[in-house]
């Protein structure tokens, strides 16, 4: 039995897409520091990276698993429930609309750990698979736009502000089908929590919000 220690700010099973509205009155006292070239700069350098990893996806998911009945974005994913629970996979953190109740810095955050659970997961599950090359590749794109992401949240930050603490979870693999399954879910979840970024990301450019 093969077990992963990760860490993730919410348990379950699979994200919920809650999506991410433009700004508007919720900047927080943050609206001048995203209208800076610099701030604006590294929205748009992530959102070139988020695109790029999830036109990778398809490809990925191909290339290494390879049990006919996992397919991405399929109804019978619904059924892998039960499994997911079975072999303790966790979700992703919830992006939520940015409001007086949610901060552009905890949307951020929560980026940031969603993007680290995701690579923690492929990083575990590649050298079970036999074919690793594009899972390597797609964790590269991952951990640059974590820098990315990162630099965001930095530059929102207080520099007396506490970083996120997570919780440890175990990912129990007991063969074959098991690591089929698992990085069949991380790439679907991936999939999944990269539309939430891009919509969350693309609510900062005031060029994609004006009427």
């Amino acid at each position: 039995m093969h077990i992963l220690t990760v860490f993730v700010a919410i348990p379950g099973f699979m994200a919920t897409i809650a999506g991410c509205a433009p700004l508007q009155g919720f900047c927080a006292g943050n609206c001048a520091l995203v209208e800076d070239p610099q701030f604006q700069e590294i929205v748009l350098r992530s959102l070139a990276l988020t695109d790029k990893i999830r036109i990778s996806i398809p490809d990925t998911h191909k290339s290494c698993i390879h049990t006919e009945t996992l397919q991405l974005n399929s109804s019978e994913n619904a059924y892998l429930a039960t499994m997911a629970s079975n072999i303790r996979f966790p979700s992703a953190p919830v992006l939520k609309v940015v409001s007086e109740n949610f901060t552009l810095e905890s949307s951020v955050r929560q980026m940031s750990e969603g993007l680290q659970l995701h690579r923690a997961l492929l990083n575990f599950v590649s050298p079970l698979l036999q074919n690793q090359e594009k899972v390597a590749d797609l964790m590269d794109d991952i951990r640059d736009l974590t820098i990315q992401i990162n630099k965001m949240l930095k530059m929102l930050q207080a520099e007396s502000a506490v970083q996120p603490t997570h919780t440890p979870v175990a990912l129990q693999l007991s063969g074959e089908y098991e690591v089929q399954v698992a990085a069949h879910l991380t790439l679907e979840q991936l999939q999944g929590f990269l539309q939430d970024i891009v919509r969350c990301l693309r609510s900062l450019v005031p060029s994609f919000n004006r009427s």
